[in-house]
């Protein structure tokens, strides 16, 4: 019994030794040893590719006369009207423009009150905006303020996410790490070091992988992610042992298993 309980003790030890998780795999923007590295305080500048609309974008389109701006100010709808596009917006996690935009079709085309189907496949936000003002040119004479806008950066958080889910955030633009924090961070499971990034492009999906460890992140392409990404983490090997994620849970889930060992043990004399 004696020596049973040695070497489940030193089973113990190289367990716990070799199922915890070094602090190396999960601090994110580390100066990696084989990249130059980026010290804190250094300016890190970036260009940020102008999005082009691709099908089943929503676009929000705006249109305003002198009379609305004068009726209404710059705001463009009454104020009861604002208040029920709030509250649609906070009980469908922000989608609201799902209700109230216009999604861009399979040929490319966003369908509009009176101008009919206009065209803003591979269009910035600026082009499209300056063909339906063009559009509707021709049924309105008076001064025209034409707005539009993405309804937002819709995207899909997979696999060992806190709150994986699909988001959706009204804003313009977006890091994959206000990504991650807007669904619950990382399990400490997650392998941050190859995640894949499932991207929509024109001409149709890339798959990517990106290293969230590496400081150089956020001087790459994948640094913003784009309307309709999909974030996909696998977990670490460890997961397949079934330890716990930090050395508590880990000493906790062996000190059980002791437990009913001796139980057992107990049991059988």
């Amino acid at each position: 019994m004696r020596s049973f309980l040695k070497g489940l003790a030193l089973a113990l030890v190289f367990f716990t030794a070799f199922s915890c998780i070094s602090n190396e795999k999960i601090i994110y923007l580390q100066n990696l040893e084989d990249n130059p590295p980026i010290e804190d305080g250094e300016l890190i500048t970036y260009e940020i590719p102008e999005y082009k609309l691709q099908y089943n974008d929503i676009i929000d389109v705006s249109i305003q006369t002198v009379e609305d701006m004068v009726q209404f100010g710059f705001n463009n709808k009454p104020p009861q009207m604002n208040a029920q596009m709030g509250n649609v917006s906070a009980q469908s996690g922000g989608d609201v423009y799902y209700m109230t935009g216009y999604t861009v079709d399979k040929n490319g085309n966003v369908r509009l009150p009176i101008v009919g189907e206009v065209n803003v496949q591979d269009k910035t936000l600026e082009e499209a905006r300056a063909d339906i003002e063009t559009s509707l040119r021709e049924y309105v004479k008076s001064e025209l303020y034409v707005k539009v806008k993405l309804g937002g950066v819709r995207y899909s958080a997979l696999g060992e996410f806190r709150r994986p889910g699909k988001y959706v955030v009204l804003q313009d633009r977006m890091t994959i790490f206000e990504a991650i924090a807007n669904a619950g961070d990382l399990t400490t499971v997650a392998k941050r070091s190859d995640v894949l990034l499932i991207r929509q492009y024109p001409e149709g999906t890339k798959l990517h992988r990106i290293d969230l460890l590496d400081r150089q992140i956020v001087e790459s392409p994948f640094y913003f992610i784009q309307p309709n990404d999909q974030i996909y983490v696998e977990p670490m090997k460890v997961r397949e042992t079934g330890t716990g994620e930090n050395t508590a849970q880990t000493l906790a889930l062996v000190f059980a298993g002791i437990s009913s060992v001796a139980l057992i043990l107990n049991l059988l004399k």
